[in-house]
């Protein structure tokens, strides 16, 4: 099993060297820093791209407060603790890295932006792996994981190159739905961990849409601002999970739950359907 584990990191880096090696860079664009919305209230710059960070800080407040309250979240695995901790902290200190930037953008405040960030995904990243794989494994894979995504930071920031952070970012993206749906969960509430992903998404579609949904507003809010307020209903939507959450009597699949759905709600449509013809031939009959 060990000597699989060394293969598998093995090919992971030999991938990531020949992606390098076989992909250009891709430098920051500049035009990145020109928000849609630069609005100034109360003295405060560029305030609603500001001000939208706020939530962050209050959720990995409650987050961390729950994590070590009499174990509230039920954290049993090895591990967990550590992760969800390191997660929690990576979503309060988003509100002050993204505030800080966004008073004035540039690449320099942009690492205090991303660097928390990076904490957190990296730290779900570990977390799926003790979760769904191997308790011990995840464990010792928290901090790699995290100093990997700092190093993706570090590069950027001296060689203006995108590529790792991008692969830091992306990666969890669509490794985690498609791990919640494929493979049996420790734990129930697993649809919580897709509502988490949809949010991200419609998080980075507003982002990308930032200076048109301006324009649809009439200048009330821009997409950068409800990207802000999107991406933090991830951490709310996990925070529920490990609230609601208890450990699941047969782990089954998402994707084989909904098979059984499926075919039970087929089965239920072919009884009811035969009830009816039942009850045509009868008055028929009659």
């Amino acid at each position: 099993m060990e000597k699989r584990s060394i293969w598998a990191w093995i090919v992971a880096i030999l991938c990531f060297i020949i992606l390098m090696i076989v992909t250009p860079s891709i430098p920051q664009s500049q035009d990145y820093h020109n928000f849609a919305d630069h609005r100034v209230f109360l003295g405060i710059p560029n305030m609603l791209n500001v001000v939208s960070n706020f939530p962050f800080l209050v959720i990995g407040i409650i987050g961390l407060i729950l994590c070590y309250r009499g174990n509230y979240f039920q954290l049993s695995l090895e591990g967990e603790l550590l992760g969800w901790t390191c997660f929690f902290i990576g979503v309060a200190a988003v509100a002050f890295g993204s505030s800080y930037y966004h008073l004035k953008p540039n690449d320099s405040r942009l690492v205090w932006d991303r660097l928390p960030m990076t904490i957190a995904f990296t730290s779900i990243i570990a977390i799926f792996v003790i979760e769904r794989i191997d308790e011990k494994k995840g464990k010792a894979s928290i901090i790699p994981l995290v100093m990997a995504g700092v190093v993706s930071i570090l590069y950027w920031r001296f060689f203006d190159d995108l590529r790792p952070y991008a692969l830091v970012q992306f990666l969890p993206c669509i490794a985690i739905p498609l791990m919640a749906i494929l493979m049996p969960p420790m734990y129930t509430h697993s649809t919580y961990w897709l509502w988490a992903a949809g949010f991200y998404l419609l998080a980075k579609l507003e982002e990308a849409e930032d200076k048109t949904i301006y324009s649809w507003t009439h200048h009330v809010v821009s997409g950068h601002t409800l990207k802000h307020l999107a991406a933090a209903m991830v951490p709310v939507f996990l925070t529920l999970m490990l609230a609601k959450r208890s450990i699941a009597p047969e782990r089954q699949s998402l994707l084989k739950t909904w098979k059984i759905s499926w075919t039970n709600y087929k089965d239920s449509r072919v009884d009811v359907k035969s009830s009816n013809y039942s009850q045509i031939d009868v008055s028929i009959a009659e």
